[in-house]
């Protein structure tokens, strides 16, 4: 496993459209993967798209939410994913990035969707997620699409440093 670069604000790879993988459970896809994981996680993150290790291709891993805890890490890659609201209610959350460390943004998402897309066999996934899991999918699946968080801000100003954030919001 190797720790890969992670792409910061200002490159261009963040920007563009990725290409859908067509060698579903091969083993470059799997090693992707495991370096992605290893990247993500000691860089402390909660997400990782492929983008923004400098790779163009429709996949992104995650740390669900609704599974981890103390004892236990639960990483999920989705491959090809696809999502969709499916309440129209949304909420306001800071949202941080590992492409924009040390930053903050204030960012309405869906507050509950679907996701499908295939895991690191060639498995079909499909899920529902609601809160925290579904701003992190969302968020990684903006990153697909060339789309960073600062482009959903709610206000211009509601972006910041996150010392400054965490301490006077």
């Amino acid at each position: 496993m190797a720790i890969l670069k992670i792409a910061k604000i200002g490159h261009p790879i963040l920007l563009k459209k990725t290409n859908n993988i067509k060698d579903l459970g091969s083993e470059k896809i799997k090693q992707i993967v495991y370096d992605m994981s290893e990247t993500m996680m000691d860089a402390d993150g909660i997400g990782l798209a492929a983008p923004q290790v400098h790779i163009n291709q429709r996949l992104f891993i995650f740390r669900n939410p609704d599974i981890d805890s103390k004892d236990k890490i639960e990483i999920t890659a989705l491959i090809n994913p696809k999502i969709e609201k499916i309440s129209e209610e949304t909420e306001d959350a800071w949202e941080g990035c590992l492409s924009i460390p040390g930053m903050l943004g204030l960012v309405r998402r869906f507050s509950k969707i679907k996701y499908t897309g295939y895991d690191l066999n060639g498995n079909k996934i499909t899920n529902n997620a609601e809160g925290l899991h579904a701003r992190i999918v969302q968020h990684e699946y903006d990153h697909l699409n060339g789309i960073l968080y600062t482009s959903r801000l709610t206000h211009k100003d509601a972006f910041g440093y996150a010392e400054e954030i965490e301490k006077y919001c």
